[in-house]
């Protein structure tokens, strides 16, 4: 048996009849005379002596390849990697938030309750969430609001829209954002209103969010609720992104900052906790952000694009 195993032309002869002709195991070992498992140790001797190299012929395959190598880097539960294709920010970010919305949808049967946090990546996910009616799932802001502009982008806000598309009911989170009074804040959280809110976002099934660069790029600087002052005190503070206005070192760990003591909302340790917390983010800027949100725990299905996720892979650890 021996013999017929390494012959070869047999060999050959195998690969092409099950490969190209689409006969099963047991049809080919009739046809040659041999039992159906030397058929399939000649199969596996063919793979092993790169006689025959097996392909996936599909624009897919490049992304599912990188989605296969985070989720292993990082211990994630899921990656889900777009192809960028040469489409600018904007679209891009329409198709990470179709991608999200598309995971969300399928899942969301067998959840009670759902997180939004705030900014342009989570915008993109409830854009793009279909409408359908879920009576079942409470909507939950898990922080408070960004000022007066870019009302869209806030948690409150995105929080009414997506429970609009769904169909149900939703909590209002009464509270800035941040609040560098913390005697201030401290009487806020008293308020059974405000503190409810936040432990309803505490105990939320499913959370979706986005990842920041808080000193490069970043949003809520963008929109003023960050000073020049406070991004020169975080980038002085080695801050290296930031997950719902929490922001942590470039080992994913909450950095010990004045501005994380101000924040109203769901912060980095309970994300952890959070059954499943989905966070969408691209661009050059976030790579780093990236890379040590997902050292940090906090994330357990990341939604980017092919690039983003190539230059995450190439990030050596520690």
């Amino acid at each position: 048996m021996r013999a017929i195993v390494d012959d070869k032309k047999l060999i050959v002869k195998v690969c092409k009849l099950y490969y190209f002709d689409g006969m099963t195991q047991a049809q080919i070992a009739k046809r040659i005379g041999v039992s159906r498992p030397i058929v399939s140790k000649m199969l596996s001797k063919a793979k092993e002596e790169k006689i025959v190299e097996i392909f996936i012929k599909d624009e897919s395959a490049h992304t599912v390849d990188l989605e296969l190598h985070i989720e292993k880097k990082y211990g994630i539960k899921e990656a889900i990697v777009v192809s960028k294709s040469g489409y600018g920010s904007g679209v891009l970010l329409d198709l990470l938030g179709q991608a999200a919305a598309s995971y969300v949808s399928k899942k969301i049967g067998n959840i009670g309750s759902l997180g939004i946090s705030w900014g342009k990546s989570v915008s993109s996910f409830v854009d793009a969430y279909p409408f359908e009616k879920n009576e079942n799932v409470k909507v939950v802001p898990l922080i408070g609001g960004m000022g007066r502009s870019e009302l869209d982008l806030h948690s409150n806000m995105l929080t009414l829209k997506l429970a609009q598309k769904l169909h149900t009911h939703c909590s209002y989170l009464y509270a800035p954002a941040m609040l560098k009074n913390i005697d201030t804040k401290n009487r806020l959280l008293e308020s059974e209103d405000i503190n409810g809110v936040l432990q309803e976002g505490n105990a939320v099934d499913m959370a979706i969010v986005g990842i920041g660069n808080p000193v490069v790029h970043s949003t809520m600087e963008e929109i003023g609720y960050l000073s020049n002052e406070d991004v020169e005190s975080l980038r002085e503070s080695s801050a290296i992104g930031d997950i719902n206005s929490f922001f942590f070192d470039i080992d994913g760990v909450p950095l010990t900052h004045p501005l994380n003591d101000s924040i109203i909302g769901v912060d980095l340790e309970s994300l952890k906790a959070i059954g499943t917390t989905i966070a969408i983010a691209t661009g050059d800027n976030k790579t780093l952000s990236i890379h040590s949100a997902l050292l940090g725990g906090a994330v357990d299905v990341l939604v980017t694009d092919d690039e983003t996720a190539q230059k995450i892979l190439d990030i050596e650890q520690k």
